[in-house]
């Protein structure tokens, strides 16, 4: 009985590819893989937090 590969959907362009065996993942290609990095950099990519100043 062969393993059924798991699919996933790269965050990126959405296309299909296996998550076993790809040095990518989540993403398809290196190509993906950069383009995430590159939104973080030019800060398109944010993750907010509460301010300890906001408490006063």
């Amino acid at each position: 009985m062969k393993k059924k590969l798991k699919k996933i959907k790269c965050p990126i362009c959405g296309k299909e590819t296996e998550w076993e065996n790809n040095p990518f993942r989540p993403f398809c290609s290196k190509k993906c893989k950069l383009a995430d990095l590159h939104k973080w950099l030019t800060e398109e990519y944010v993750v907010e937090a509460k301010s300890d100043i906001d408490k006063n």
